[in-house]
């Protein structure tokens, strides 16, 4: 189902739209069925650094810090601290549930009963964007809190000497005690106990700046600064495409690309499927799928791309590109390049796909495990790469109403 966005504009019917596509989220990106999430995530991580495909909204990167700071301001200990927390986190499902806008609240089926919580979602993402100053993980920053505890109280006593001889206070020394920005904007007064997910316009410029001094160079920093949200499928076909950098056109361009070829690999590997399984029906659909993909085939771009150039642009961003997935994904651009149509029928393009899958999940694979092809629901990675972008457009959208926000006086 293709993905729409648009921003709230006092309208109720424009109001319901936006909800409904907000809960578009929930459609997470394809299946990593052929071993090529080390280069989606590369690309995402360049474009739209500390999102990720379970990331719901935005709010959240305020909730927990929102959380932890108030254990901190209590001096709660480490035994209790972690169990404090995570009450807390599941306290959040029924308020946000009572709220108006229950897109993307965690625990909307499971209730407290959720298995994870926005605190593991958000953690690296907040590291990222600079809102958490601890590096720590987070069950050591859990463990060590009572450590932290005790580095504020030597500062304390640090600071009341220097003050004492008339010397400055050392600005670094104290920001290595802090765990979280020291302009995180206040909790509103009720919360945790009612809250919903509309920013304020402190708490969006405050992620916004973020955003912008921890990622500078990146594509979701530009976006956030000089972009209305954009009603689009892939971030390549955003509206102000034209006034991205070079050096964002460069990336996309080659996302796209990959993109584009990786998903006649994803096909075929559903059409041997079908196949194997003798299921005349989906046999049909995903060939349908297929000759769609080779009609549509920007062939002569395909064929000019420098996929030396891609591998620049990917390796070394946190993300090990290994050489049988460079090997894979070369193959596979040189049978599409060569004749696209015959792929289906093409048996070295065929094993291509069949040893990789085998290579990847050994005695798990469909090919040669019987009750794993039972199993198969008939659709595996048929989704195209977006690199985060349906996640990415719904923390934009309420980034914008928030700094659409008037202020109360």
């Amino acid at each position: 189902m293709p993905s729409v966005l648009a921003w709230i504009d006092h309208d109720s019917k424009a109001r319901e739209r936006t909800l409904r596509i907000l809960s578009l989220f929930q459609e997470k990106e394809s299946r990593d069925e052929l071993g090529l999430g080390s280069v989606r995530d590369s690309f995402a991580d360049q474009l739209f650094p500390g999102t990720s495909t379970i990331q719901t909204r935005l709010r959240y990167m305020l909730f927990v810090p929102w959380i932890y700071h108030s254990l901190e301001e209590k001096r709660l200990p480490a035994e209790s601290f972690s169990i404090q927390a995570d009450k807390l986190e599941r306290d959040l499902v029924q308020p946000l549930m009572d709220s108006d806008d229950q897109a993307g609240v965690f625990g909307k089926t499971a209730g407290k009963r959720l298995k994870r919580l926005p605190s593991s979602v958000c953690w690296a993402g907040l590291g990222v964007w600079g809102i958490r100053i601890t590096p720590f993980s987070q069950d050591e920053y859990h463990r060590r809190i009572d450590e932290t505890y005790r580095g504020r109280n030597t500062l304390t006593a640090l600071e009341k000497d220097a003050k004492a001889r008339g010397d400055d206070i050392d600005v670094e020394q104290r920001m290595a005690t802090l765990s979280w920005h020291p302009r995180l904007p206040a909790p509103p007064e009720d919360f945790p106990g009612a809250v919903n997910f509309a920013l304020s316009r402190e708490e969006a410029e405050f992620v916004r700046d973020r955003i912008h001094v921890a990622c500078p160079n990146s594509l979701l920093s530009f976006l956030a600064l000089h972009c209305e949200p954009a009603d689009t499928q892939a971030p390549w076909e955003h509206p102000d495409y034209g006034r991205f950098s070079e050096q964002h056109k460069e990336l996309l361009t080659h996302a796209r690309l990959f993109s584009e070829v990786m998903h006649g690999a994803a096909l075929s590997y559903n059409v041997q499927l079908a196949r194997l399984r003798n299921h005349e029906d989906l046999v049909a659909e995903h060939q349908a799928n297929f000759d769609e993909w080779t009609a549509n085939l920007s062939l002569e771009e395909i064929r000019s791309w420098s996929v030396n150039r891609l591998w620049e642009l990917t390796m070394d961003h946190g993300h090990t590109i290994t050489p049988q997935t460079r090997f894979f994904v070369q193959q596979w651009i040189d049978h599409t390049r060569r004749s696209p149509n015959d792929l289906l029928t093409n048996a070295d393009a065929l094993t291509l796909i069949k040893r990789r899958e085998m290579k990847l999940k050994g005695t798990r694979s469909r090919f040669r495990n019987q009750r794993a092809l039972e199993q198969w629901g008939g659709y595996s990675g048929v989704g195209r790469l977006v690199y985060r972008w349906p996640n990415v457009k719904v923390l934009l959208n309420d980034l914008y109403q928030g700094m659409s926000r008037e202020e109360k006086c």
